[in-house]
């Protein structure tokens, strides 16, 4: 495959997973706003993977689909980083989670939005507006929480601890997303962290949280190294796929 369709299914991968993980929540939800408002930032991302995988598909050719794609592949073949992947725990932890994605994707959209690729600009500008959104919400939350009682903080406190190790490797660059930057089509994911550290500065700062220093970062996931959790997730996700293979509605 070319970088340029290794990037694209890096960002669907990424979306997909993350998207199966809020859908989890469904019915779930501490109080019934915020079970439908995850339940809609989980369309979101969804909507989003099944642009990248389309136009993804679009590149490979030879029949593929978005939904060949999404089910047929196995957990090596898998781009997404590893953040995305990491189990739900605690609203906290969900929401934490999110605020560290969003403003990622934030940052990469806004950029990504001028890309020369016209395809992944259009993309990236659809999919701005829904990310604007996802970044405040999961924001407010990071602040109602880390600002709020005892346990909330605390139940954020262990959130942090839990995934800030699975944060730095967002912004180190795979070779694909190297090449798509080489060529004007992609982002090099380094020249977001900066900014990326200062907005999640700001909203801890605001939650009266901390953030972590010199902790070990795990990496792997956009070369296709998971945790044990991508297997069970793509598992339900892929089920009906690979039970009932080129089944349709």
């Amino acid at each position: 495959m070319t970088p340029l369709i290794d990037y694209t299914l890096h960002l669907a991968d990424s979306t997909l997973i993350l998207a199966q993980r809020n859908a989890e929540w469904c019915g779930h939800g501490p109080v019934l706003e915020q079970d439908i408002a995850i339940t809609n930032v989980s369309l979101d991302l969804l909507g989003q993977a099944r642009n990248f995988y389309q136009y993804a598909a679009t590149l490979i050719g030879n029949s593929t689909t978005e939904d060949s794609l999404a089910y047929l592949r196995t957990e090596r073949e898998f781009k997404n980083c590893l953040l995305v992947e990491q189990p739900n725990g605690d609203w906290a932890q969900t929401i934490l989670r999110q605020f560290f994605f969003s403003v990622y994707q934030q940052l990469l959209f806004e950029k990504l939005q001028n890309s020369k690729d016209e395809q992944l600009a259009a993309i990236a500008v659809k999919s701005l507006k829904e990310v604007n959104y996802h970044v405040r919400w999961s924001g407010e939350w990071v602040i109602r929480l880390g600002d709020g009682t005892e346990e909330s903080k605390s139940r954020m406190i262990k959130a942090i601890d839990a995934l800030w190790t699975y944060t730095g490797e967002i912004f180190i660059a795979a070779s694909y997303e190297l090449q798509a930057a080489s060529e004007s089509a992609g982002i090099d994911p380094s020249s977001l962290k900066e900014l990326w550290m200062k907005k999640i500065a700001d909203v801890f700062d605001e939650a009266t949280l901390s953030i972590p220093e010199n902790k070990f970062m795990q990496t792997g996931g956009k070369e296709g190294k998971h945790t044990e959790h991508l297997g069970y997730i793509l598992t339900e996700l892929q089920y009906m796929q690979r039970a009932y293979p080129d089944s349709t509605w």
